[in-house]
């Protein structure tokens, strides 16, 4: 195997990793803590960002196998870090909150209009805070009618 493909697979194992770590963060700090039903591999497939992954493996597994052992330990240390830092609850719930939240935000169903924060938007629902009757709410995604803010 040339050693450009290990580099590359290399980069993937470090990159799944480090998605891992930081999408747990987010899942015990900010999606379980909303009450918002979903699964862990349900939120990791469906918010992986590809193009990001794969460059990510490119530049992690040229530093694994191409530049000086202090370089890449260094770099993979600071990645490790900045990832198990989502781990804290104050941080994974930041970092949720930047991904997943948008803020006064009004929804109209056919029925209703909301106003207040989307939470998450999943594959059938959106998880929506309603500032009016101060609950969360699950709304269908096939019943919204339109979104703006």
């Amino acid at each position: 195997m040339s050693k450009a493909i290990q580099a590359l697979f290399s980069g993937m194992l470090v990159t799944f990793i480090l998605d891992f770590f930081l999408f747990l963060g987010i899942k015990i700090n900010y999606i379980d803590t909303h009450d918002i039903n979903l699964y862990y591999n349900i939120l990791f497939a469906d918010n992986q960002n590809v193009f990001l992954f794969f460059l990510l493996s490119i530049i992690l597994g040229y530093l694994i196998m191409y530049s000086p052992h202090k370089l890449s330990l260094s770099v993979l240390s600071i990645f490790s870090l900045l990832v198990l830092l989502t781990l804290i609850e104050p941080v994974g719930k930041m970092v949720g909150e930047y991904i997943f939240m948008q803020r006064n935000v009004t929804i109209q169903t056919k029925k209703f209009s909301y106003h207040g924060d989307i939470y998450y938007v999943g594959r059938t629902n959106v998880t929506f805070y309603d500032y009016k009757f101060k609950k969360i709410l699950n709304l269908d995604k096939n019943q919204i009618v339109s979104e703006y803010k």
